[in-house]
């Protein structure tokens, strides 16, 4: 049975780390919300998941995976639960709890990333927190990015196996979200983003080789790959990269 993903179909967000995971691992998996109704795909099968009181555990928001009668949120946990079924991740306990942190590292970056540009509710639209959006943003651009980079560069040079992985000498779901974080940053704040990686070279180095992954690439040059929009939690306002 494929993998079942739910997310929203017209943008990259949460729902794009566990797409690189299954798609670095050629797994067979359905992409729930991107579908037709006609084939008990699109929103409203996402949606019943999540207000259908026969589902005993109701996922907060997307991402979620289905595997059967296995329901999981929350794109750290699915990942985790991923993991050692598509062989990205250590059989050793402790390096997938390490890889298990640095996802949950990485999740803290992307919410500080849409908080840059929806700092008071997100609810409200950016034109209603503009103000606030570029004070944030300042943060954000001048201190934030710099600092969690220049901690994955800390953990490359650490890696007593590899520079250009993550947790040991092979590619792990961290090394994929990493590689999608970068993409995001460069994306949303192109001259800040730009100015950190000049001190992170091995964080740019597991880009670039993330990016040539055979399946990876095939992915990225597909239409599977939904393209970054300011719907997404990336945004380019290129007042918030002054």
């Amino acid at each position: 049975m494929p993998y079942h993903l739910h997310y929203w179909p017209s943008i990259q967000g949460r729902g794009e780390f566990v797409r690189l995971a299954l798609e670095a691992a050629g797994a067979d998996y359905v992409d729930v919300a991107r579908g037709g109704e006609e084939d008990g795909q699109g929103i409203p099968a996402m949606m019943h998941f999540m207000e259908s009181s026969k589902v005993q555990h109701p996922p907060f928001a997307p991402p979620f995976l289905v595997d059967g009668k296995t329901v999981v949120g929350q794109s750290s946990a699915i990942l985790l639960y991923l993991g050692p079924r598509l062989g990205l991740v250590d059989k050793s306990e402790t390096r997938r709890l390490w890889t298990h942190q640095l996802q949950l590292t990485i999740a803290d970056v992307v919410a500080e990333a849409h908080d840059s540009h929806h700092p008071v509710g997100t609810g409200l639209y950016y034109e209603d927190q503009k103000k606030e959006a570029k004070r944030r943003a300042k943060e954000f651009r001048t201190a934030r990015i710099k600092k969690f980079l220049a901690w994955f560069e800390t953990v490359l040079e650490r890696n007593p196996r590899s520079k250009i992985h993550l947790v040991g000498a092979r590619l792990t779901y961290a090394d994929l979200s990493l590689f999608q974080l970068v993409e995001g940053l460069l994306y949303a704040f192109p001259k800040a983003a730009r100015r950190a990686l000049k001190n992170a070279p091995h964080v740019m180095a597991l880009h670039d080789g993330v990016a040539q992954h055979r399946r990876v690439a095939a992915y990225l040059a597909s239409e599977r790959r939904i393209p970054f929009n300011e719907d997404g939690i990336f945004r380019r306002y290129p007042e918030l990269d002054a």
